[in-house]
C-alpha cells in the first residue's frame, strides 16, 4: 500500500529517528501566538518502539531545553492566512528557541487548529484464522473498516483505534495475544481540510523544516489539561483560543470526538475595540487587565481609563466603567459557550458517564468565566492549566499554552493510529482509505 499508509509511516519513521538523536522541537501556530518548544529526550535508551496499542505507546522521558513565543502574524481561525507573514513569524520563533537551547533542529512536530476537523465513528470486524490474535490480524481488522464518504478536499488527520472487541468481550486495549474467534475494533477519524494541511506543510518547507508529526490541538490541549481521570470517565475540553475555540471528548483515555467553533479570544478584543472605538492594541491590554463576564455592583463605580495617543487631549483622557466593559464582553464569550454547547449536544456528550467539562486556553482566563460557563454548559465545569512538563519556562505554563504542551506529550507517548501496523493488500482491503488519502501521496 502506498498512500496516506506509506506517507504516514514515514513521518512516524522520521519522528523517531529525531527522537534517536536526542533532539526536536514542539511548534503550535496559533491565530495569538506562535510558540515553539525544543525537546531533549534523555539518557541512551530515551525511545524504544512501541510495545502497546494505546496512549503511551512508545513512552519516553524528556525535558524542555528551549522556548519561545511571537505573536502570530498571517494566521486566522487557526488557518494560514498570509503566506510570508506567518513564515517570518514561525522562523522568529523557532530561531530564539534554537538559540536557547544552543542546538539546531530540522524536524518538527506541529499542531492544526483550524481545518474544520470533523469526527466519524468507524467500525471492522473480521474472523480470526487461528485463535490467537497477532499483529497481523489487527491490521486485518483495521483494514476492514470502511471509510465513509468525507468529501473532497478533506483528508484524515487521524485514525486512532479506540476500542478492540474479542467475541463477547469488549473494552480491549490491546488484543494482541488474547484467545478468541472474531476480532471487532472502533476507529475514530478526524477529517480536516485538505488546503489547510497544505499551506502549513509548504510553510514549514520555505522555512527549512521537516514535518515529522501532525497532530489536532483541540486533541493535544485534552491530553494536557484533561488528569487521568478525567480521560478514563469521560471529559470534554474546550480550549479557548484566540481565533477558534477547540472541542475535544476523551472517554477510556481516547478522544472519540473533536471539533471547533471559529470563535475565540481575539473576537472579544475586536468587540471592545469597536465598542470604545480604540485600536486592537488598546483593546487587549483592556481586556487583560480589567476584562470579565461577570458584573457586581462594584464595576459601576470601577473606572478605567482608556488611555491613547491620537493627540485630542479629551479624548485620550476618555474613561469607561468596568461595568460598561463586562457588557461588551459578555455577549461574545455567551455565543462562544452556546457554540460549544451545540457541538456537545451534537456529540452526544450527556450520554457519558461523567459530564466533567474542563476550560483552558488564552481566552479561558477572562475573570468570571468559572461562574459563567457552569450557567451554559453545564454543572461540572473546571478552568485547567496544562500538565507540568520539566524544564518548561514558568512564562509557559498557564493555560494558553495546553496546547503547544500536550505536543510534547503527543511527540513522547504517541496513541498508535490506523497506519502504524502492516495493513494487507489484498482483496479490497483500505479501498475507503485510497479514496480519502490520495493528497498524502502527492505531497509527501
Amino acid at each position: 500500500m502506498t498512500d496516506l499508509y506509506a506517507t504516514q509511516r514515514a513521518m512516524r519513521s522520521m519522528r523517531n529517528a529525531a527522537l534517536q538523536r536526542g533532539v526536536i522541537a514542539i511548534l503550535d501556530v496559533g491565530s495569538s501566538k506562535i510558540a515553539c518548544l525544543i525537546l531533549r529526550f534523555d539518557g541512551p535508551d530515551h525511545f524504544r518502539e512501541s510495545d502497546g496499542i494505546g496512549t503511551l505507546a512508545g513512552q519516553s522521558s524528556f525535558r524542555v531545553i528551549g522556548a519561545a513565543t511571537t505573536r502570530s502574524r498571517g494566521v486566522r481561525f487557526g488557518e494560514i492566512d498570509a503566506m510570508a507573514e506567518t513564515e517570518r513569524a514561525i522562523r522568529t520563533a523557532v530561531q530564539a528557541a534554537q538559540k536557547m537551547a544552543d542546538v539546531r533542529v530540522d524536524h518538527v512536530i506541529a499542531a492544526l487548529s483550524g481545518g474544520g476537523p470533523r469526527s466519524y465513528g468507524l467500525a471492522g470486524e473480521v474472523d480470526l484464522m487461528d485463535s490467537t490474535v497477532h499483529e497481523h490480524d489487527v491490521g486485518r481488522v483495521l483494514a476492514a473498516c470502511d471509510v465513509p464518504d468525507i468529501g473532497r478536499g478533506r483528508e484524515p488527520l487521524h485514525a486512532q483505534p479506540v476500542n478492540f472487541s474479542l467475541d463477547h468481550r469488549t473494552g480491549l486495549g490491546d488484543p494482541r495475544g488474547q484467545i478468541g474467534n472474531k476480532l471487532a475494533v472502533d476507529l475514530h477519524l478526524l477529517a480536516v481540510d485538505t488546503a489547510v494541511l497544505e499551506n502549513l506543510l509548504v510553510c514549514l518547507k520555505r522555512c527549512d523544516l521537516e514535518l515529522a508529526g501532525l497532530a489536532s490541538s483541540a486533541y493535544v490541549s485534552g491530553i494536557s489539561a484533561l488528569v487521568e481521570d478525567e480521560q478514563e470517565l469521560g471529559a470534554a475540553c474546550i480550549d479557548m483560543g484566540g481565533g477558534t475555540t477547540g472541542l475535544s471528548i476523551f472517554i477510556k483515555k481516547h478522544m472519540i470526538y473533536a471539533d471547533s467553533v471559529r470563535l475565540g479570544g481575539d473576537h472579544v478584543t475586536l468587540d471592545i475595540a469597536k465598542g470604545l472605538q480604540v485600536p486592537l492594541s488598546t483593546a487587549e491590554r483592556i481586556k487583560t487587565l480589567h476584562g470579565g463576564v461577570v458584573a457586581t455592583g462594584m464595576d459601576d463605580r470601577e473606572m478605567i481609563e482608556i488611555g491613547g495617543d491620537s493627540g485630542d487631549w479629551d479624548r485620550d483622557r476618555r474613561t469607561v466603567s468596568r461595568a460598561e466593559l463586562i457588557g461588551i464582553m459578555r455577549p461574545r464569550v455567551e455565543e462562544i459557550l452556546e457554540e460549544v454547547r451545540s457541538c456537545l449536544d451534537a456529540a452526544g456528550f450527556e450520554h457519558l458517564p461523567s459530564q466533567q467539562i474542563v476550560l483552558t486556553g488564552g481566552a479561558s482566563q477572562i475573570p468570571g468565566l468559572d461562574r459563567l460557563a457552569p450557567k451554559i454548559l453545564g454543572q461540572q465545569v473546571r478552568i485547567g492549566r496544562p500538565l507540568r512538563v520539566q524544564g518548561l519556562p514558568q512564562a509557559a505554563t498557564g493555560a494558553a499554552f495546553a496546547s503547544v504542551v500536550g505536543l510534547c506529550l503527543f511527540a513522547a507517548h504517541p496513541q498508535d493510529e490506523w497506519w502504524d501496523f502492516e495493513i494487507p493488500s489484498e482483496r479490497n482491503s483500505a479501498r475507503s482509505f485510497r479514496r480519502a488519502v490520495k493528497w498524502f501521496k502527492e505531497n509527501w
